[in-house]
């Protein structure tokens, strides 16, 4: 545990059931022309996109709607969104989706702000100077980006994906309404509460852990170790969804603190070469590598292990796995398409994208291990 540590995390949470009802007077606090940024079809399809337009307007906003923002969003939809924002002289950005959309939103709300190609700040070598205000509403209990300054983005030609880390994308107000959630597809539902589950683990066992995101983090995981299948079982259960989508912003509040490990460090490659569903990355990989590390921090991986209903670190893979067949999750990056003539050039990625989570590890891997992990997790699950 570090002995000093500083949590900062400027961001008004606005939870519960019901509460995507104050977004009109939220937004407007901050400019009356709005653009909602989201995705090609699933809040169209449940309704969600009208009420939010209608919700704005109620309260006096123009509203404008960016709906190209995409799964692993890339470099060329966020220039897309900012370019629009710009041309209509937006002063707010609504994101109204997953964990994709809202971190597409931060990096639009960025660059309709900063000039330039915006990986250029993602690797340190511009800093921003503003950002439009931001309201985040999440329909995905999954990556946490509501409650934290990341937005994970794909450069469209060298397929790196990597976060734009910059506290001027951290949302002015962020609405969680667990009865957003819902609509979500069971296959979905289980691929983001994994993510989930895997911020507050891999905030837990990091070397950038404090007390307060241990605090946090060990209630992530024990909420989504106790409600997460028990949903994914019985869609009605309320108090059950109220408490992953707790869990789910506990997780990105974590990770904004202590950043993430080795698993979302070699996701990233995989997912960016093959644009693959970011949680059934982690799936795949996340046993691998536990079973990799957790001699490294016994009591650690001990205490998730309990969480999830296990002993002690000897059965954490095995607690991981059977929560994983139990939501129906359990792949292999071979089954997500990730090819065999892949893993040096994945290797070689990770050392480029993400070496601070890599370095954040409670095991540093060297390449060969990285390498040996990804074959392993080729064919594994």
């Amino acid at each position: 545990m570090n002995a000093s540590f500083q949590y900062y995390l400027p961001v008004n949470l606005i939870f519960g059931p019901g509460r995507a009802e104050v977004l009109g007077e939220e937004a407007v606090k901050y400019g009356k022309k709005v653009m909602i940024v989201t995705g090609k079809h699933s809040t169209k399809k449940s309704g969600l996109l009208d009420r939010a337009r209608n919700l704005l307007e109620k309260a006096g906003a123009e509203v404008a709607v960016f709906d190209e923002a995409e799964p692993n969003p890339t470099a060329s939809s966020v220039v897309k969104g900012a370019a629009k924002a710009r041309e209509l002289g937006c002063e707010v950005i609504v994101g109204l989706g997953g964990g994709s959309i809202m971190d597409c939103s931060k990096a639009i709300a960025f660059s309709a702000c900063n000039e330039g190609d915006i990986f250029d700040y993602v690797y340190g070598r511009r800093k921003g100077a503003a950002a439009l205000p931001l309201i985040l509403v999440p329909t995905t209990c999954g990556t946490g980006s509501e409650g934290n300054s990341f937005a994970v983005l794909t450069d469209d030609e060298t397929k790196d994906k990597k976060s734009l880390r910059d506290n001027l994308v951290i949302a002015k107000a962020s609405i969680v309404d667990p009865e957003l959630m819902k609509t979500m597809p069971k296959k979905v539902l289980a691929s983001v509460g994994f993510d989930a589950l895997c911020h507050c683990m891999e905030a837990y066992v990091g070397k950038a852990a404090s007390p307060m995101t241990d605090i946090l983090a060990l209630e992530g995981i024990r909420l989504l170790g106790e409600n997460l299948a028990a949903v994914y079982e019985d869609y009605e259960n309320q108090e059950g969804w109220c408490r992953i989508s707790l869990a789910s912003t506990l997780g990105g509040m974590v990770i904004g603190q202590a950043g993430v490990a080795a698993p979302h460090g070699l996701e990233h490659p995989a997912s960016g070469l093959r644009n693959i569903t970011h949680g059934r990355g982690l799936a795949a990989l996340t046993p691998v590598i536990c079973r990799h590390s957790v001699s490294a921090a016994p009591e650690r991986y001990a205490r998730i292990s309990q969480l999830l209903g296990g002993r002690d670190e000897t059965d954490c893979v095995e607690q991981i796995e059977a929560l994983l067949e139990r939501i129906e999750l359990k792949t292999c990056l071979a089954g997500e398409g990730v090819k065999a003539g892949d893993v040096d050039w994945m290797t070689e990625n990770a050392f480029k994208v993400s070496l601070g989570s890599i370095q954040n590890h409670p095991k540093v891997f060297t390449r060969e291990e990285v390498k040996e992990i990804y074959e392993e997790a080729l064919t594994a699950g």
